[in-house]
């Protein structure tokens, strides 16, 4: 049986694709991608994640595009309370499998201060208490805010779950999100040799509580990059070497291990 596999996070509607995404998205079916997710990060792009989803499943061959809207806490300052109001819309209207990304980010010295932070505070608040009206999982960005990000999640009684996507928190921290019904999103960056700090954090949780996703057009696989200099975009044909880089770091048989993946994705998207 072929490889079944799940891109759970991509944004694979951004300018980078325009020219080729949809041979890009055959590329990825053949390579054995099934499925893919579309990830909101502002208000302004909610029509063009639409119009790929659109794009993508009225083709002949390739994977099924799911929609999960949201807006990112790394451009706080662009939100404003109508851009909740069109998600809230968005979650009305259309079939959307969750809400992302969204959470909390400090890894510009100016998102840690006071009100910048409040203000990624609030909308990640507010865009919980939608998760939890429209029983939607979500997909959390988190840098540099694990604690923080948890907290907020324990004090809304969140029991959605979803993914903590491009997982870079430690083995403790993954525990924490996989208790609250969280999976752990694996990137291209499984592929650096250099990552020990996630490479103990798989090995110490195990394939049950994982996920697979490029993240695309960024966190290219290490065997993927062709410059040093300047980025090689990512696609979501990309993920068989994620889940290459992944079965390595288990020691484990990649055709089981895919099948595991795939069901453990089924399961925090809910389908």
């Amino acid at each position: 049986m072929p490889l079944r596999l799940f891109d759970t996070h991509t944004h694979f509607d951004v300018p980078d694709f325009d020219p080729d995404r949809e041979h890009l998205a055959s590329q990825a079916k053949v390579a054995g991608v099934e499925a893919l997710v579309l990830i909101g990060f502002v208000a302004s792009r909610f029509p063009d994640l639409l119009k790929t989803q659109q794009v993508i499943n009225h083709l002949s061959e390739a994977p099924q595009a799911y929609l999960a809207p949201g807006l990112h806490p790394f451009y706080i300052q662009q939100h404003r309370v109508e851009h909740l109001q069109q998600l809230e819309s968005l979650l009305q209207q259309r079939d959307c499998i969750a809400i992302g990304e969204i959470g909390l980010d400090t890894f510009l010295a100016e998102h840690k201060q006071p009100e910048l932070f409040a203000k990624q505070q609030d909308y990640f608040q507010q865009q919980l208490e939608l998760a939890l009206h429209y029983q939607k999982p979500v997909l959390l960005h988190i840098r540099k805010a694990h604690a923080e990000t948890l907290a907020l999640l324990k004090k809304q009684k969140f029991q959605f779950g979803g993914i903590a996507h491009a997982f870079s928190g430690g083995v403790e921290e993954a525990k924490a999100f996989i208790k609250m019904g969280f999976k752990i999103g694996i990137t291209g960056q499984i592929t650096n040799p250099n990552a020990k700090k996630l490479h103990r954090v798989v090995q110490e949780i195990g394939a049950e509580h994982l996920v697979l996703e490029t993240d695309c057009p960024d966190m290219t696989p290490l065997c993927c990059q062709v410059s040093t200099q300047q980025r090689t975009r990512n696609t979501p044909a990309n993920l068989p070497y994620v889940l290459h880089g992944l079965a390595q770091c288990l020691q484990t048989d990649e055709k089981r291990l895919a099948e595991q993946l795939w069901q453990n994705t089924q399961q925090c998207l809910r389908l």
